[in-house]
């Protein structure tokens, strides 16, 4: 029974990104049916407009549910409790605080967890990972062996202690305007009005003012926090030594991406053939880059503390990174 509940697994595992294709694929013919309501036939002539627009819907639709899933890990990464890929239940390091570049904002998915307002919230139950498993493990740094539990019971396990800073200053990297009313509206929300500010360019542009009307000096950013975002962003390699340069030294970059897969030739030849189909369901996102490499080769580190989760086993084909980079 074991072997085949095994089996089991790795079965799921290994189709979860074409069911994950699908349910992208379903929110299709309701876009194009809406733009034939809205009589926008130029759009539906535009292929490339097309994909946007599609996957614009999909992602306002499942965006929340991401939030749930990798909230377990997002959370305990900003406030200083992850150590080599893992959640611990007592800070590891200093939480984010002070200037903050926010990479690939979107519709303000993340944005209430910058805010003191989030901080007061007293945290209720949890949430499963986005595998569909029980939950993240979470370690006490005390016992290197101890085991927490999963999904909501780990939540309400994990110590409410955090080295969370006061955020002074958060730019919100978003250069598509079509999602900045949303933006905005949860940034207010959250409390963060004179504090949250959309920069609608992208990476190149942050310092020129002749683009945005604003300007984000080399050298001022506290803290990079990037949650699967680099998969999509043009010139990647490129546009993470460009971001380098913003930071401070000391500063320190978040980084909760998923990643090539670079043990095991069988996994790293079906990511690929994955690849080959994923980018076309998901906006442009690329499983196959190899982001941790490029994060170490942007320029010198004082300290890399990032590694993979523990519960991501080998056919995983979204493998992640867990961690923090610090200047």
């Amino acid at each position: 029974m074991a072997l085949l509940a095994q089996i089991q697994e790795i079965f799921l595992s290994l189709i979860n990104p074409w069911q994950f294709m699908y349910l992208a694929a379903s929110w299709f013919p309701g876009t194009v049916i809406r733009l034939v309501r809205d009589r926008k036939f130029g759009v539906l002539l535009s292929p490339s407009q097309l994909k946007d627009i599609w996957f614009s819907n999909f992602w306002d639709w499942f965006a929340p549910r991401l939030r749930l899933n990798a909230g377990v890990r997002v959370i305990p990464l900003l406030e200083g409790r992850t150590t080599g890929g893992l959640v611990v239940e007592e800070p590891a390091g200093p939480g984010i605080g002070g200037t903050i570049l926010e990479l690939g904002a979107g519709n303000g998915n993340w944005v209430d967890i910058f805010s003191d307002k989030y901080l007061e919230q007293s945290r209720a139950g949890g949430a499963a990972t986005a595998d569909g498993s029980s939950g993240v493990e979470v370690v006490d740094t005390t016992l290197a062996t101890h085991r927490g539990g999963g999904g909501a019971g780990s939540e309400k396990k994990e110590n409410k202690k955090n080295a969370r800073e006061p955020v002074t200053r958060v730019y919100g990297v978003e250069p598509n305007r079509d999602l900045h009313a949303n933006l905005r509206r949860k940034a207010k929300e959250a409390g963060l009005e004179g504090v949250y500010e959309i920069v609608p360019v992208g990476i190149e542009d942050l310092d020129n003012p002749a683009k945005w009307g604003g300007k984000v000096e080399k050298g001022s950013v506290d803290c990079i926090v990037s949650i699967l975002c680099l998969c999509s962003i043009p010139e990647p390699r490129d546009n993470i030594r460009e971001l380098y340069g913003y930071l401070k030294k000391g500063g320190r970059w978040y980084v909760y991406e998923h990643v090539r897969r670079d043990e095991g030739w069988g996994m790293r030849a079906y990511q690929s053939f994955v690849n080959l189909f994923w980018p076309h369901f998901l906006g442009g996102c690329q499983l196959c880059r190899p982001t941790e490499q490029w994060l170490r080769e942007a320029g010198p580190w004082e300290k890399i503390d990032v590694g993979h989760p523990l519960e991501e086993e080998w056919h995983h084909t979204l493998p992640h990174i867990l961690g923090v980079f610090t200047k």
